[in-house]
């Protein structure tokens, strides 16, 4: 879709952020992809979309993600209110219930977010709902054994230092973790597409690489390569200083 034509063009977007680096990278990278749309960074403003990013690694975690829910809503009154994460995995018929929710997405959906906000937004600015069945939030969730889909993620920490997400999910099912259940079993991306992303960001000016996943030891379960051979080969990438 062209951005000026996307629902969204010129329209303001305010993150809120839970958990790990894992989360920070996927934030940044739809942030980018967003403003992409013509959807940019509120600062300051009010908000038309809100977007919170959520972790379910203890039930102290989950308070914090309803609570930042309410407060968004509370201090944007009538923004589109989108929810992705793990504690949309786990709970998202759950919390498609709380008030000003407008879409829950699960792990597997998430790298449709921005389509699927698309479709919503313009939905609610002409008071239809695509789900004419529903009340409360729109949830798109899939079952544990369906999460199969490695969505790339990459952001800035600092003017030099970027998070890339390598790998995703975890295989190893403890009995006091929830990330197994929330990720979805290990996947991960392919070397050359992790050697990629490092090359923009040194393009970028980026020195520093922080290598994120929830098991990054994992690293080639799904593409028949190990972490060793993805070390060596962005040992070789130039103008990246650390790893």
């Amino acid at each position: 879709m062209d951005k000026n034509s996307s629902p969204i063009y010129n329209k303001k977007a305010t993150f809120v952020t839970l958990g790990c680096k894992l989360n920070y990278a996927e934030t940044s990278t739809l942030r980018d992809r967003l403003s992409q749309r013509g959807c940019t960074p509120s600062e300051g403003e009010k908000a038309d979309i809100c977007i919170v990013n959520t972790c379910s690694v203890t039930g102290e975690a989950d308070a914090k993600c309803r609570h930042a829910i309410r407060s968004l809503h509370r201090e944007h009154p009538g923004a589109f209110i989108a929810v992705m994460g793990c504690y949309a995995q786990l709970s998202g018929e759950y919390i498609a219930q709380i008030e000003g929710v407008d879409l829950v997405v699960g792990q597997e959906q998430k790298g449709r977010l921005i389509e699927l906000i698309e479709e919503h937004y313009e939905a609610k600015q002409l008071g239809v709902r695509a789900d004419s069945e529903s009340h409360g939030g729109i949830c798109y969730t899939t079952p544990l054994r369906d999460i199969k889909t490695f969505v790339p993620s990459c952001s800035r920490g600092d003017r030099t230092r970027y998070f890339l997400k390598v790998q995703d999910g975890c295989n190893y099912y403890c009995t006091y973790c929830t990330i197994p259940a929330a990720r979805g079993r290990s996947r991960n991306a392919t070397i050359a597409e992790v050697v990629a992303q490092a090359e923009q960001a040194a393009a970028d000016g980026g020195r520093e690489i922080v290598l994120t996943g929830v098991n990054i030891g994992d690293f080639g379960r799904t593409t028949g390569e190990n972490f060793a051979q993805l070390v060596r080969a962005l040992d070789r990438v130039e103008g990246i200083k650390r790893y």
